[in-house]
């Protein structure tokens, strides 16, 4: 979706570090990219970072060494470092991280070079084994966090909500293996995938609440939260386990 369009505040708070990249790099750059987030609704101004993709045409470590300072200051201002790829990396990554690069080439904004995501392949069967293997070494990591936050409210809380975002690449690989258009919103990924599964997503909306400070529930609550959090992503790997492409 190179044609997404990208919000005034956020070109702004991007072109200073794109200035800086282009005046002293351009020409070892491919393309550059906006991702994520900050080309969506769920973007919050005050705790939302800017994602970025820089594309170089070979992979050159000079160049780290010079951008890795640049870190602090742009950090500041809501920069998150830039993935660093080749275009060597991407084709020959593709069959290893399906899920990430149908994220990126379902939301980039392309704001330099040629767009070389767009077009992108992803084979299905990759992405199906991806998938299952995200759904299951989640319900691990759900286990281990349960047992972590040992009954602490402030823990258990902390913890759903610092791992939602996680969810949603995974979540809009699902939905695309289920043959339906991922949307771009959080809460619209959650009600498409409840339609596409029949599962219930009334736990990550709950836990969608917790993220933007809407509510905070008890132990009580958080356990039953749990319950569903847990059972929801078990369904899903059953069903992806089961499905054939």
């Amino acid at each position: 979706m190179s044609d997404t369009r990208l919000k005034t505040d956020i070109a702004d708070r991007y072109k200073p570090f794109l200035e800086v990249l282009l005046k002293d790099h351009q020409e070892k750059l491919h393309s550059i990219y906006i991702v994520g987030s900050a080309l969506t609704r769920d973007y919050a101004p005050k705790i939302s970072d800017i994602n970025s993709v820089v594309v170089q045409h070979e992979m050159d470590l000079k160049f780290l060494e010079r951008l890795a300072p640049l870190g602090k200051k742009f950090g500041k201002k809501g920069i998150a470092a830039p993935l660093l790829m080749t275009p060597a990396y991407i084709n020959n990554s593709r069959d290893v991280f399906p899920i990430e690069f149908l994220n990126i080439k379902l939301l980039h904004h392309t704001v330099f070079g040629e767009d070389i995501f767009e077009n992108l392949d992803i084979d299905q069967s990759d992405l199906r084994q991806q998938c299952e293997r995200e759904l299951k070494a989640r319900l691990v990591g759900l286990r281990q966090g349960y047992i972590s936050a040992a009954g602490d409210q402030k823990i258990l809380a902390r913890g759903f909500s610092e791992s939602f975002a996680g969810y949603m690449p995974l979540f809009k690989a699902i939905i695309m293996l289920l043959g339906r258009t991922p949307p771009q919103n959080n809460l619209e990924i959650l009600s498409v995938l409840a339609e596409a599964t029949g599962i219930g997503m009334d736990a990550y909306q709950q836990v969608m609440a917790l993220k933007g400070r809407q509510t905070k529930p008890t132990i009580d609550k958080l356990n039953l939260v749990f319950e569903d959090y847990y059972q929801a992503i078990e369904q899903l790997g059953e069903m992806i386990d089961a499905l054939e492409i």
